[in-house]
């Protein structure tokens, strides 16, 4: 996912590896439903995509398989959830938010059911399997539907602690996730709160603010424009909905430049939230996305996308500089 340079730099800066996301989630998941026989998993077949085997073979009576139905899944997710029971449904993010999107608007948003819907293999994780299977869409049409918290970590400590907050949410929920192993860039000691964005390293020049599995890449794009004179502050905004609104603004009006990076399209996405956050609150500084344009997306590795998007330590960096006239 990383190129020589790139993987210097996060030894550089002492980045330990971690799993993919998807892989911490699972884990967690099935810490909590072992303590908590109320906790019930339901997948589309993606039992195996969803690292849940273990789960399923662990806890039989607390995982339900509807096949490849995700409109189903998302109805009977809802359905327990009020119940009472706390319920996760898990299936792939394209199909979860394309298929099923009228479940989670009326079944799930709507009703107002503590239910946690969980899109997996998220963004373009499944890489040369191509535009069927990306999932670039579902942060824009989530976004759009009321009552949804919406949440997208960074890394396997912020995946651990959003699941741990689902797990115990009254309202509606959607985590996405990633099939790519992460590094690890939470700071030791630091707490996750839902709504509230993460600053992983202070600068006054440019702030890059992402979430996912985009946010290793500006951190180290950071480290990168050190060496260049170039102070950038990186934040985690992990959570798109509701967005942490003061960190936003902080980054408007304390940097010259701001840079959203995300693993989604351009439209819809967490950039256009940022940017529609500074321009009501009357701050206009040097502005630029970072994600998919509206285009015919190409075919590849997802670590070949990113660099081609420019979602890379080099091609952030060279996004900054260009930002800032350098």
């Amino acid at each position: 996912m990383f190129t020589p340079a790139a993987q210097a730099m996060a030894a550089q800066l002492g980045l330990k590896p971690g799993r993919a996301n998807l892989e911490a989630f699972a884990e967690t998941l099935q810490t909590l439903a072992q303590a908590d026989r109320n906790l019930v998993a339901v997948t589309s077949d993606s039992r195996g995509s969803g690292k849940l085997a273990p789960y399923g073979k662990a806890l039989p009576r607390q995982i339900i398989e509807v096949g490849i139905a995700e409109q189903n899944l998302v109805g009977i997710t809802a359905g327990l959830a009020a119940c009472g029971k706390k319920a996760f449904g898990v299936s792939p993010s394209c199909f979860l938010t394309a298929r099923s999107l009228e479940q989670i608007k009326n079944d799930v948003c709507y009703s107002n059911v503590p239910a946690v819907l969980v899109g997996i293999s998220s963004g373009v994780s499944y890489g040369a399997l191509g535009s069927t299977h990306h999932s670039l869409h579902d942060l824009a049409v989530l976004r759009a539907i009321h009552n949804l918290t919406i949440i997208v970590p960074a890394d396997n400590a912020e995946t651990r602690a959003a699941v741990r907050y689902a797990a115990q949410a009254t309202r509606p929920v959607f985590l996405r996730f990633g099939k790519a192993a992460m590094l690890d860039v939470t700071p030791a000691g630091a707490t996750f709160t839902a709504g509230r964005a993460v600053t992983l390293r202070e600068g006054r020049d440019v702030a890059f603010l992402a979430n996912g599995e985009t946010v290793v890449h500006a951190l180290l794009a950071a480290a990168l424009l050190a060496e260049q004179g170039v102070s950038a502050r990186v934040v985690s905004l992990h959570t798109v909905k509701p967005l942490d609104t003061a960190t936003v603004l902080a980054a408007g009006r304390e940097c010259r430049a701001v840079i959203t990076v995300e693993e989604h399209m351009l439209t819809g996405g967490v950039g256009e939230a940022v940017a529609s956050t500074l321009l009501q609150a009357g701050l206009a500084p040097r502005f630029k996305m970072v994600g998919f344009p509206d285009e015919d997306t190409v075919t590849g590795a997802q670590a070949d996308l990113f660099r081609h998007y420019g979602i890379s330590m080099e091609g952030l960096a060279a996004t900054a500089l260009a930002l800032l006239g350098r």
